[in-house]
Order: C-alpha cells, then structure tokens, then sequence
C-alpha cells in the first residue's frame, strides 16, 4: 500500500502523522517551462514548516496547488487525509490560505469583513461576530474594529488578512510571504501569535524572504531552485551541513550568489486591452 492510501485509510482511525503528504508533484505550464519539477515531500501533523527559494523558484505554485487554486500536471497530494482533485471541498474546508496580497474590503470595517469571512464558510453571524471579537483582541485591532480597512497601515492590513484566513479555524495554515514589508514591532505580533497557534496544534507552511523568519519560526525546512527541492532539515542541521553561521548562508550555498533573471510570461493578458 502507497503512502497516499495509507494516510486515507487512517484517516477515520487515529490521528494523521502527516497533514501534507506531496508525492511526485510537476507543473508544466505553457511553453514547457517547468515550474515544480518532481518534488516530494511530507509535513508532519502540528509541524511548522518553511518552504524557501528564490523568487521565481517554484514556491507560490506548489503552494497554490497545496490549496487547490492549481491544478498539478502529475503528481499526488494529501492535505489532512484528504486527496488533491477527489476531495479538494474538504480540503479547503480544512485550511487557511494568507496570499502575499492583502485581498479584503478597502470600504468596510475589520468586523464586517470578518463576520462575511465567517458566514461564507457556514457559520452564524452570531458565531462569526464573536470569532472575529476574538481575533480582533488577539491581533490588536480591536479599537479599530468599525473603522474602514483603507485607513489601515500595512501592518494593520496584513493583521487583519490574517484574521480573515483563521476564521474558520483551519487545521493547516498556509502563509505566503506573511511580514513582507512590515516594521519589526508588526513582524513581532504576527511572529508570537504564530507561534501560539502551531503549540496548539496547527500545522503551519511558510513561505518568506526573511531568514532571520524562518530560522525564528520553522523547525523544519525545504529550500527550492529551479522547481526542485535542494534540501531539506532543520535550521541547525541546514547551517551545521554547510558550515554557516546564518539560514542566509544556507540559502546562498544552494541557490547561488547571484542576483536571479526571472522569465517573464509572453502568454499575460495586455492590460490595456478588455476583452
């Protein structure tokens, strides 16, 4: 029995040793460019994981497949038991996704996009309200609660996107470049909140740019290139392998010294051009 079956069979049994379990995973987009090229991997049940590379390398699509927003050309996934492309409502049921981007209403205020965020996925507008007094007090945005979103600082904004992915209570978190941008008081909050979650319980998989992030948060870690994956340990045993004394020297001893040319999409759409 394979892996993928193994995990589904003990689904309903006992308690996942692994929430991602990610087999063989490719995407080939158009004009053969290879975005992940065969990669596998596993991310245990509670673990909080990092997943780095340089821009370009492969991370946001793997991570958009994880959450079922792509569709992998070969492969096998399981997200919390469940199988990518035969289960992916309860996949989605089961996770929060943070985009880079801030994706909330501008024109409303942290209360009203939380308690819509709630009742989308099927709760109360009771049980959304006090889920979202909840985070609001945990996030420090409660005096700001019924004030407009684009009145926000972009710590305030990136607070608040977090909220929104853990309204529903998601047993795995996906993060996306999570404190891009943000002062170190900011970058701190999120920091220990996040930890908080993961001693509760919640799996978490992050993506960033900031070694010193990584190195604070993850106990385990992947770093990418080229679509595939270079490595895998923890912190110490990444910098003990190469003999660094920083996660930068890891990641510059598997990724290179130099600056990186990213390919640029002939198939976008003109955006000056409506269809």
């Amino acid at each position: 029995m394979n892996s993928i079956n193994s995990i589904n069979s003990a689904n309903s049994e006992q308690k996942l040793e692994h929430s991602i379990v990610v087999e063989r995973l490719t995407k080939v987009y158009k004009g053969n460019t290879k975005a992940v090229n065969d990669i596998s991997f596993t991310v245990g049940q509670g673990e909080f994981f990092g997943f780095l590379g340089p821009n370009g390398a492969g991370k946001s699509t793997t991570m958009k497949i994880l959450s079922t927003l792509l569709t992998p050309t070969k492969g096998h996934v399981v997200i919390n038991g469940y199988e990518l492309g035969k289960q992916d409502n309860e996949i989605r049921k089961s996770i929060g996704f943070g985009m880079q981007g801030v994706t909330l209403d501008d024109l409303a205020t942290p209360m009203e996009n939380l308690v819509l965020i709630g009742v989308l996925y099927g709760r109360t507008t009771n049980e959304s309200r006090a889920r979202a007094e909840e985070l609001l007090k945990i996030l420090s945005l409660n005096h700001v609660r019924d004030r407009w979103v684009k009145n926000f600082s972009g710590g305030m904004k990136r607070r608040l996107d977090l909220a929104a992915v853990l309204m529903h209570d998601p047993k795995i978190l996906f993060l996306d470049e999570p404190t891009e941008g943000l002062d170190p008081a900011a970058r701190r909050v999120i920091w220990d909140y996040l930890r908080k979650r993961n001693t509760e319980g919640t799996t978490i998989f992050l993506t960033t740019h900031y070694m010193d992030e990584a190195d604070a948060l993850a106990t385990r870690l992947s770093i990418i290139d080229h679509g595939t994956i270079m490595i895998t340990g923890s912190p110490a045993e990444l910098k003990k392998k190469v003999g660094g004394k920083t996660l930068e020297d890891v990641f510059i001893h598997y990724t290179g010294h130099t600056i990186r040319e990213e390919e640029i999409s002939t198939n976008a759409p003109d955006p000056y051009i409506h269809s």
